[in-house]
């Protein structure tokens, strides 16, 4: 192996500032590549060989476009060449770093960082950077803010096209945060830097810089509730039939549930997908599956996901445990709906991953029976869950009964 094959890649972010804001080390690894790789836009911020920044000789190559699937057959083209790659600002953050070290491994990278955008914002507007919410819009859908709007929260919204502002703006308007401050910084630290600012529900502003970010500031306009990230929605918050599981047992079961980060959820006969909307709102690493056998309930399922934040919500659609096959394991997961069908339980069962955890609840004297045959095979936890609701009686006010939920809760050992 030759001293070019064993060297690293240098993953080297660069900002609006061109080759004045890198750094001693990043211009030294720009200077001594042998293949300077680069969108187009990168690449003229650093000039030209003739002006140094590039060594002589260097060859300039511009990122293929679907740029991931590319990567591998690159990187294979260029082996034993000095290579340097140019990010956007931090490679690391939300940026082409993380991609590298995915197709790569983190131990052919070296990474030499730039303000992100987010750091620069953040010290125009004197913005305490741990007190804000970042949401990525560049190649996600923009309904992932969805999630974030609160009265008083502070987001920066990171934008990849010339009227990302404007779909903020209307976003926020017609979640009921009409009076939102919006400050659009464009070109950060650049000679072309522009910052624009106005509210959401007034917001005229003309189409500009596609890569930019989106200070909002949420102000909530009379009789707005914000929606809590605590599991336990209300009812009317998602779109539904009736086959929905119910505000406090839905909290109850998140609890059981307990989502940690990273954890892929299976949400069975998913109904109107409750369970893995709120398991994916309280922690977003995690990531889920939502089966439904009825196809007018799984459309119905993805436009609460949308609605409510979570866009990236699988939706299957197709009855278990046939549905199941092809899904890659579960590190939890809840049965909600089917639980008495032939081989759904004993599927899930053997699915899930070692140590992972599954809850069913059930609602009918079958399913309780075969949730307590499983409890004395398995162990875990039994328990029947039962809500009152207070009612009009004549002239009073009485309780009624919902339903009573058994709910098994069993880890796999």
């Amino acid at each position: 192996m030759t001293e070019n094959e064993s060297a690293p890649v240098a993953v080297v972010g660069i900002g609006a500032d061109g080759w004045d804001g890198l750094s001693p080390a990043a211009r030294q690894a720009v200077a001594g590549a042998e293949v300077v790789l680069g969108s187009r836009r990168q690449l003229e911020l650093l000039g030209s060989v003739g002006d140094g920044h590039l060594g002589q000789g260097a060859e300039h190559v511009e990122w293929p476009s679907p740029l991931v699937p590319a990567l591998p057959a690159l990187f294979e083209r260029f082996a034993g060449r000095l290579v340097c790659a140019l990010a956007s600002g931090d490679p690391m953050f939300f940026g082409l770093g993380s991609t590298l070290c995915r197709v790569l491994g983190p131990d052919r990278i070296e990474v030499h960082p730039h303000p992100s955008s987010v750091s620069l914002a953040c010290a125009r507007l004197r913005w305490p950077v741990q007190e804000v919410t970042v949401v990525s819009t560049v190649g996600r859908p923009l309904d992932r803010m969805r999630a974030w709007a609160a009265p008083g929260r502070r987001i920066l919204v990171l934008t990849s096209t010339a009227d990302g502002p404007g779909q903020v703006a209307g976003v926020l308007t017609e979640l009921g945060y009409h009076d939102s401050e919006l400050t659009v910084l464009e070109q950060l630290g650049g000679p072309a830097e522009r910052i624009r600012s106005g509210h959401a529900g007034d917001w005229h502003e003309t189409p500009g810089d596609p890569l930019a970010v989106v200070a909002v500031r949420c102000v909530a306009d009379p009789g707005t509730v914000g929606l809590t990230l605590v599991p336990g929605l209300p009812d009317d918050t998602f779109e539904h039939d009736g086959q929905l599981t119910k505000r406090e047992i839905r909290a109850v079961t998140l609890a059981r549930l307990a989502p940690l980060p990273g954890q892929l959820l299976w949400d069975v006969g998913a109904g109107s997908g409750s369970i893995a909307i709120e398991w994916l709102r309280a922690e977003q690493s995690c990531t889920a599956v939502a089966v439904e056998r009825d196809p007018v309930r799984a459309a119905r399922i993805g436009r609460n996901a949308a609605a409510l934040g979570v866009p990236a919500l699988r939706v299957v659609t197709g009855a278990a445990p046939a549905a199941l096959a092809d899904l890659e394991p579960p590190s939890t997961v809840f049965i909600g709906g089917g639980v008495t069908v032939d081989g759904v339980l004993a599927d899930c069962w053997s699915a899930l991953r070692t140590g992972g955890r599954l809850v069913a609840n059930g609602v009918t004297v079958q399913a309780e029976g075969l949730l307590a045959d499983w409890y004395e095979r398995h162990g875990g936890t039994l328990t029947r869950l039962q809500v009152q609701r207070a009612a009009p009686v004549g002239g009073f006010t009485g309780w009624r009964s919902a339903m009573p939920v058994t709910q098994w809760v069993a880890e796999k050992p």
